[in-house]
């Protein structure tokens, strides 16, 4: 997908809210040590971000419904520019938290109506690689903008990663300002008919398969760094390489279902859930072997990512007559997806079946996202095969 300036200023934004979402991850313990609260407490910075962009996509979307594209992604940009100022000046837990929020309510709202611009603004047969050209940054995040955040955070100070990333949400609101056209509706959106197409089963269908898609993923990633430490017996150099190796292959995920889901979404979706499926049983019995782990981790970050492409363009197909509610809805299953796995893994551990058995739980986390997509396109080739 060649790069142009519209889609590379929605990667800036989409770059941004990725080191935003994830970085405070590395910087738990000087923020919990420097506002004198307990890990869990600040770990609530996390789970409060994904409840705002659970809450915040519905809210955004439809209280801006008719507001020009271009002018609601500049307001998203601005509340994200807002609230993490208000992070950077933070002098209690309670005024990160608000900060954290308010970060929040841009996220879906940017990321649905990001992604159906992205569609908007290229021919039918480049719409999938548009999401992924979108999508580039949130994978770029991860790669560099995470690391150097959080080592920014641990070494200079956690204000200072914050005011970096507000900066970048001044030069998103510049880029999409000067590379957009105005993008004004051309008809006036009901929101009880957004609503409504919302209520479709195959729309439902679609968020749901994000939810399972995301779980499965997030079930062995959101404990990744204690399975290297205690299974694979890694240094603390290794893992850093490895979550680097990780995000390497998100970026490579996202580029190839980008490309494939243009010709085949479905094909791409039961592609990529096999080999997530295949690569997560394969590193539940080889996970002791930093050899073999390292690999596995690249292209399970491959299969990983090479989801979300089709899956935002499925969601934008099934609610073509209304897709920027349900494109931010996505968003919205995607963090939920996140908490789910989350869960999912942490009752593995906490059921004593160790650690080896959350890669399995993920496995089949895949393997339902696989039966679903099946079921999904054979449902859709008998309504074709009716019509």
């Amino acid at each position: 997908m060649k790069m142009n300036l519209p889609l590379l200023a929605l990667a800036i934004g989409a770059f941004g809210i990725g080191v935003t979402e994830f970085s405070p991850m590395g910087m738990l313990p000087t923020i919990a040590n420097d506002l004198g609260v307990s890990i869990p407490t600040a770990g609530i910075l996390i789970s409060a971000y994904a409840f705002g962009v659970l809450v915040g996509a519905p809210i955004m979307t439809l209280a801006f419904a008719n507001l020009p594209r271009r002018r609601l992604l500049l307001l998203s940009m601005a509340i994200f520019t807002l609230g993490n100022l208000i992070s950077a000046l933070a002098d209690s837990y309670t005024t990160l938290l608000i900060g954290r929020i308010i970060t929040s309510f841009n996220h879906g709202a940017f990321f649905g109506v990001g992604a159906v611009v992205a569609t908007s603004i290229v021919p039918p047969n480049k719409r999938a690689g548009a999401v992924a050209a979108m999508f580039s940054g949130l994978t770029f995040a991860t790669i560099g903008g995470v690391p150097l955040a959080s080592y920014i955070g641990s070494t200079i100070g956690w204000r200072v990663a914050f005011f970096g990333i507000s900066i970048i949400g001044v030069i998103t609101m510049l880029a999409l300002r000067f590379s957009l056209p105005p993008l004004a509706n051309t008809e006036k959106a009901n929101i009880r008919h957004e609503l409504s197409v919302l209520t479709r089963g195959p729309v439902l269908a679609a968020l749901l398969l994000t939810v399972v898609g995301a779980s499965s993923m997030f079930t062995v990633f959101t404990y990744i760094v204690p399975i290297l430490q205690q299974e694979t017996l890694a240094s603390t150099t290794f893992v850093t390489a490895m979550l680097v190796l990780y995000g390497v292959g998100l970026a490579v995920g996202n580029v190839l279902g980008g490309r494939f889901a243009d010709k085949s979404l479905y094909g791409t979706l039961v592609v990529s859930l096999v080999s997530v499926t295949v690569l997560l049983l394969l590193f539940s019995i080889s996970m002791t072997s930093a050899w073999i782990t390292a690999p596995l981790i690249f292209f399970w970050g491959v299969g990983s990512f090479a989801v979300v492409p089709p899956l935002q363009s499925l969601v934008v197909q099934e609610a073509s007559e209304a897709p920027n509610l349900a494109s931010a809805m996505n968003i919205g299953a995607f963090n939920l997806g996140n908490a789910v796995g989350a869960a999912l893994g942490g009752a593995v551990i906490s059921a004593g079946l160790g650690l080896p058995a959350v890669s399995i739980a993920g496995a089949a986390t895949a393997i339902l996202g696989l039966m679903m997509t099946v079921f999904l396109n054979r449902r859709r080739q008998t309504t074709q095969a009716l019509a």
